[in-house]
């Protein structure tokens, strides 16, 4: 057991450190300069968020900006012309938008010819980093993103409500949340502020752990294209008309899943106790979820499922993916990308 927790511990690290190169622009139609203005380069954490990274860009930028009356917080970010959700973590974004390929245990370098007279010389192709976004600080999509504020409290207003919403799933009561101290939910938004998981874990520990509760079910959150087999019942789904297919095909799709597999007879009175003898896995909620996706427990078939930039395996338990591997705010977030 004691191996299982540090190799929990080394997984949870490990997502920490991930980031992400970024290659952010000013939009040309606001740039005073008539060649685009130079780049901000930054390696920023996938577990974080933009508006954090506008300050710095608002400051970068000033000198290039044709109104220079715009705030920090008027900006917002895009990608191939489709505003960013900045309430979703950077690396979901990079998943669900980039089209870069997920890691996985078959990963292996892919090559492309490159032609030179009558020789061919053979070459690793580039992956799609540094990923390339646009600032934007007038325009504000106003029908797709909800506006953020000078001092920061809709983006901290969001998380705390997500934070909320995966305790209440985990627990059935918001109780976690709720009885923090206040010095304690200072810490814990300080901690995705400044990307400390030592301080996260402080407090991250005590909603996992609650007194008086019990796991009742796992925070997941799924994200996937329309196609996919996601009862309506069970999604909401998120449709512009003029948005590329890519982008209006995104669906959020979530549905309670235990942490563990009942093995009740259906038959059986339902006063009977539940017997439960094995954990719910990421093949087993996908199978029960999205059937028609991943009609298989242990086999991705027609799609995989993807956390942090990574193929997850179907045998992975869910209850230690949420002990280890969730955002800050305590979700799941997983992309489902499509097998070619």
């Amino acid at each position: 057991m004691a191996n299982s927790k540090q190799h929990l511990q080394l997984l949870q690290k490990t997502i920490w450190d991930g980031s992400l190169p970024l290659e952010i622009r000013l939009s040309s139609s606001e740039c005073r300069t008539y060649d685009d203005s130079e780049p901000y380069f930054v390696h920023f954490p996938r577990l974080s968020y933009l508006p954090f990274l506008l300050p710095r860009l608002h400051a970068f930028f000033s000198t290039s900006l044709i109104d220079p009356a715009v705030l920090p917080h008027d900006g917002w970010f895009s990608f191939e012309n489709v505003p960013l959700k900045w309430h979703f973590p950077l690396g979901l974004l990079y998943d669900l938008f980039s089209g870069a390929e997920p890691v996985s245990k078959s990963s292996k370098p892919t090559t492309h010819i490159t032609a030179a007279g009558d020789d061919a010389e053979e070459t690793e192709q580039m992956s799609p980093l540094p990923w390339r976004l646009v600032v934007h600080f007038t325009e504000w999509p106003d029908d797709q993103l909800v506006r953020l504020d000078r001092d920061g409290k809709v983006l901290h207003d969001a998380f705390v409500n997500g934070v909320k919403e995966a305790d209440f799933l985990r627990n059935g009561t918001a109780k976690g949340i709720m009885s923090l101290s206040k010095e304690d939910s200072t810490k814990l938004w300080q901690a995705v502020e400044e990307h400390n998981l030592a301080i996260y874990n402080s407090i991250n520990q005590k909603l996992l752990n609650t007194p008086g509760t019990s796991l009742r079910n796992i925070p997941l959150r799924i994200y996937l294209p329309s196609s996919g087999d996601a009862p309506s019942t069970e999604s909401t789904t998120e449709t512009k008309p003029d948005e590329a297919p890519l982008q209006r095909s995104l669906r959020v799709v979530q549905a309670p899943i235990a942490p563990m597999i009942s093995n009740r007879n259906p038959l059986l009175s339902s006063h009977l106790p539940t017997r439960s003898s094995e954990p719910h896995t990421i093949g087993t909620a996908l199978n029960r979820i999205l059937p028609s996706l991943f009609p298989s427990r242990r086999t991705a078939i027609l799609a995989r499922p993807v956390l942090h930039g990574a193929v997850l395996p179907l045998s992975a338990p869910l209850e230690d993916i949420m002990r280890a591997a969730t955002y800050s705010d305590g979700w799941i977030h997983l992309a489902v990308v499509m097998m070619s």
